[in-house]
C-alpha cells in the first residue's frame, strides 16, 4: 500500500541553523533517501520551494480567484514530501518516524487513496 508522508516543520529555522548543522541535517536526509531505496519503500519525494512561492487557486461560482501563499497561516509549513511503499499503516509510521524533520516538526502520514478510471 502507499503512503504520502508530509513533511511539516517551521521553515523559518533553516535562516536560524548554523550552516554545519544545516549540511548535517541534509546529510542526515540523503542517508535516509539511500536507505529507503534499498529497502524498497521509496516511491518518490521532493523538497518544495518557501511557501512564499505558493499560489492558492480556488473556484467559486465558476470563477477562478488566485491568492499568493498557502490556503492557512499556521506554525508548521509543508516543506516536502516522500512517496512510500509500506507493508500496513505501522510499517509506513516506521519508515516516517525516520525523516530528520520528525525531530524539528511533524511527519503526516496519509494512505493513498487507489481510484480506477471507470
Amino acid at each position: 500500500m502507499k503512503y504520502l508522508c508530509l513533511i511539516y516543520e517551521d521553515e523559518t529555522l533553516w535562516q536560524k541553523i548554523p550552516k554545519a548543522e544545516a549540511e548535517k541535517v541534509f546529510g542526515e536526509y540523503f542517508a535516509f533517501q539511500d536507505s529507503i531505496k534499498k529497502s524498497g519503500h521509496y516511491v518518490g519525494g521532493n523538497p518544495l520551494q518557501p511557501t512564499h512561492t505558493a499560489t492558492t487557486v480556488r473556484v467559486r461560482n465558476g470563477k477562478v480567484s488566485t491568492t499568493d501563499g498557502p490556503f492557512a497561516e499556521t506554525k508548521e509549513q509543508l516543506g516536502g514530501y516522500y512517496l512510500i511503499d509500506a507493508k500496513d499503516l505501522n510499517d509506513a509510521l516506521q519508515v516516517a518516524s525516520r525523516i530528520p524533520s520528525a525531530r524539528l516538526g511533524s511527519i503526516e502520514v496519509r494512505p493513498i487513496m487507489e481510484v480506477e478510471a471507470p
